[in-house]
């Protein structure tokens, strides 16, 4: 990688001396626009796969049915700019990639995005101004009046909030618990049907 240039590197996860997800790690602090695929007979490393954001987790065998599309999705990615979000704030104006917003959370007219890196922009304004486009997002759920996450983070939902794969802890209003519950079990079942291994838990 110091030498030459690389759109897309396969990982497997159980590897001698470094696992795929420390070498992915390594990795994303060099690169943050690589594609990254893992590839293994070990599902349940799945969920850890987003904190270096993968963009598949295929088990193996990688038959042509499966491997394929991917290829084909990553070509797509390649060919034209990441879809994101704008946002602005004092003096400057922001894109933030979709797929890299874990979630947002607004106090005292503060909006937060938390990043999948860790990371958070801040910016004056309220949650209305932005739901109409991250609602219109597959994965995106408001879960409280203050609170709007991205699906594809999360790792569990419990009763009263929700775990980001980060080990975020976001609130849950009581009063659409069953219908997050449902939401997620839904975006659950579409995720594993297309990657073939578990990404979540729910309670």
């Amino acid at each position: 990688m110091d030498r030459e240039n690389f759109d897309l590197r396969f990982l497997d996860v159980l590897m001698p001396g470094l696992s795929g997800i420390q070498a992915a790690r390594e990795i994303r602090q060099k690169n943050e626009n690589i594609k990254i695929v893992f590839l293994t007979s070990s599902p349940e490393y799945a969920v850890e796969s987003y904190s270096v954001q993968a963009t598949n987790y295929l088990l193996k065998p990688a038959t042509e049915e499966r491997l394929f599309p991917i290829l084909d999705q990553i070509a797509d990615l390649l060919r034209k700019p990441e879809e994101a979000l704008v946002i602005r704030t004092q003096g400057s104006v922001l894109r933030l990639p979709y797929k890299k917003i874990e979630y947002i959370e607004v106090m005292s007219k503060i909006l937060y995005f938390h990043l999948s890196d860790g990371s958070t922009k801040e910016v004056r304004g309220s949650l209305s101004e932005y739901e109409p486009a991250l609602l219109a997002r597959p994965g995106f759920c408001k879960i409280h009046r203050s609170y709007l996450v991205n699906l594809r983070w999360v790792t569990e939902v419990c009763q009263k909030e929700l775990l980001t794969a980060s080990g975020r802890q976001v609130p849950i209003a009581r009063s659409v618990y069953q219908q997050v519950r449902t939401t997620y079990t839904e975006f659950l079942f579409e995720d594993v049907r297309a990657a073939g291994c578990n990404r979540g838990k729910i309670e």
